[in-house]
């Protein structure tokens, strides 16, 4: 991974780390204590700080069973949230475990706000010099264009990234994100979203020709995908919905350019708690199904999507 002194920028190292790895795979960090292991389950129930333990405990076990399979890992905030001071400590102890293991952390906070406000986010999250040393962040963009400069700007400044809400993977995005913004056949708001976003890649777009800036777009809505895809061309995509949430590798196929870059999918449940899984039934520990379950997810990518160009 590139030392933070000489750090490149977001697009360009994301790029590196896909292709070092030779995985688009994504694994995200969701603890639940009713789903842990049961030794861990068992810790957990003593309390809120047993259970941030048992969850640092998962997450850093999860991360050296994925390390081999992945160049990213999203740890999702609100898990360790709900169990205040003591999990806010795990996450803490999970990013860096992630880093120790020269894993990217993309942290699923989908934080926003206005002005001075989105820029005290900005800088608590992003980067590795920053209070949590995330190397990336979800964002919402429903508050405007004004509350994602910030980000932007503290992105390109320490070379971090940012995942804008485009298309969501839930049955309930289309509510609000279809809505149109004009006549019936103007662009609709997530379209709209998706200009914004370019713009804001291709401002800080690298070598690789991928930028700062990224879009969240749902495996489950595989057409618009593709749509988006070519809309924003500078701007890697984040792909939610895959396994769990019922969208195949081939839904993600559109996501990625023809050199297997420019999308990373993300696997949440269906990996980190594999071992509750029935094809997984005979591995030895739940570590080792966790390892298979990352393994398998990668080639499911590289089989049915323009990412197999990268192992080969």
């Amino acid at each position: 991974m590139a030392d933070k002194a000489n750090r490149a920028s977001w697009g360009d190292l994301l790029a590196a780390e896909v292709r070092a790895k030779a995985s688009p795979l994504v694994v995200g960090i969701d603890p639940r204590l009713s789903s842990l292991p049961p030794q861990l389950r068992a810790q957990g129930e003593a309390g809120l700080e047993a259970a941030g333990e048992a969850f640092a405990t998962f997450g850093k076990a999860v991360i050296d069973a994925v390390a081999e399979h992945t160049a990213v890992v999203k740890p999702q905030a609100a898990f360790f949230e709900q169990l205040g001071v003591p999990g806010m400590i795990a996450l803490q102890q999970v990013i860096t475990h992630a880093r120790s293991a020269e894993l990217l952390v993309l942290l699923d906070g989908k934080r926003n706000d206005i002005g001075s406000t989105a820029a005290g986010y900005a800088d608590a999250y992003l980067g590795q010099q920053s209070a949590w040393g995330a190397d990336a962040l979800t964002v919402s963009p429903y508050l405007g264009s004004d509350s994602l400069t910030p980000f932007a700007d503290v992105c390109e400044e320490r070379g971090a990234g940012m995942f804008v809400l485009v298309k969501t993977s839930n049955p309930g995005g289309g509510e609000f994100q279809d809505l149109s913004t004009g006549d019936e056949n103007g662009p609709r708001l997530y379209e709209r979203v998706a200009m914004l976003v370019e713009s804001l890649a291709e401002r800080s777009a690298g070598a690789s020709g991928y930028g700062a800036v990224g879009a969240v777009v749902g495996a489950t809505y595989p057409e618009q995908l593709s749509e988006l895809r070519s809309q924003m061309p500078h701007a890697w995509l984040l792909i939610p919905g895959f396994g769990a949430q019922g969208g195949s590798a081939a839904d993600t196929a559109g996501g990625f350019h023809a050199n297997g870059l420019g999308a990373i999918v993300n696997s949440s449940r269906g990996v980190i708690f594999a071992y509750d899984r029935p094809e997984y039934a005979g591995a030895a520990n739940w570590q080792d199904a966790v390892a298979a379950a990352a393994r398998d997810a990668k080639l499911q990518l590289l089989a049915e999507t323009p990412a197999g160009t990268l192992s080969g």
